[in-house]
């Protein structure tokens, strides 16, 4: 996976020259992408749609052009911040004669006009914790604290693994050259499910009775996992449905209402099964499981 090209912070402070503040910045995402639907998830839990504008591209995604605006398209919408109908357009506008990878999500900097961040990380840890309670909806939202300073440590350890061995661990085995490639990166990412699975079964989230910044990482994948990764990314040894940890647990955390409304389900199914032509070159979209997110997930009593 490459690395992305724009890291500036916003700050409560201002101190780094983008300070936190209402109707400045803009959230350019995809339904369809786990890094981007991070911060619709951090976005929508910390309670900032009415501080943060955002725009949804197409879930079509033409390898020519990149990621494009179609409001036409139910679910994704037009550019109202710079009227563009490329996400490449928004790069070129931050950096005349951009060559690097034209990537979701991109934080935007309305006043300054330029691209304040583009690594999914980053953005999501800045809506956690970088404004201020007043940009919050309501009080629950003000008050929730999804990387409090006592599981900090914890939680870039927990970070650390879950990235390199299954949010893009998926894309390893997905995209291996060889079988040799292919061996190595389907097991470190089963042997990985299987320590998230025995965590999940002696405590309800990650790092205990609470869900952190941690569990929001890992949940847009296995999110995706069942519908798309099983089949298409040949990660095809158990479904997330065949642990019983981790099936309640992504029950559980889908259950959340300010969670629930950032699926977008037909956006994640038709991108993946039409934008990956060398691992679906017919183009077909299969016929969907039968996967009940709503069903109990009883795990309020996990851990007590």
């Amino acid at each position: 996976m490459s690395s992305t090209g724009f890291h500036n912070w916003i700050t409560a402070d201002g101190s780094s020259g983008f300070p936190a503040a209402a109707n400045r910045y803009h959230l350019y995402v995809s339904y369809a992408c786990p890094f981007a639907h991070r911060t619709i998830i951090g976005r929508s839990l910390k309670g900032l749609e009415d501080a943060i504008s955002m725009s949804v591209v197409d879930w079509a995604l033409d390898r020519s052009t990149g990621w494009a605006f179609n409001p036409d398209r139910p679910g994704a919408t037009s550019d109202e911040v710079n009227h563009k109908s490329l996400l490449r357009e928004i790069y070129e506008m931050a950096s005349p004669g951009y060559s690097g990878r034209i990537t979701v999500p991109v934080l935007w900097d309305k006043q300054k006009k330029t691209i304040v961040n583009n690594e999914s990380a980053d953005i999501l840890r800045m809506f956690l914790t970088q404004f201020d309670i007043t940009y919050c909806n309501n009080s629950a939202q003000k008050e929730l604290n999804l990387y409090p300073s006592n599981l900090q440590k914890e939680i870039e350890a927990i970070n650390e693994w879950v990235f390199e061995h299954i949010n893009i661990g998926v894309y390893k085995c997905a995209f291996a050259k060889t079988q040799e490639e292919y061996d190595v990166p389907v097991k470190k990412l089963f042997q990985h499910l299987d320590k998230a699975e025995d965590i999940l079964a002696k405590q309800r989230f990650l790092t205990g009775s609470r869900m952190t910044e941690a569990d929001i990482r890992l949940f847009t994948t296995l999110l995706r996992f069942d519908r798309v990764y099983y089949i298409l990314f040949k990660c095809a040894k158990k479904q997330i449905a065949n642990y019983p940890n981790l099936w309640g647990w992504l029950r559980d955390m889908y259950q959340v209402r300010d969670i629930r409304k950032t699926v977008n389900m037909e956006h994640i199914r038709n991108h993946y099964y039409t934008s990956f032509q060398q691992l679906n070159p017919s183009n077909i979209v299969p016929i969907d499981a039968n996967i009940d997110l709503d069903q109990s997930h009883g795990r309020e009593a996990v851990g007590k």
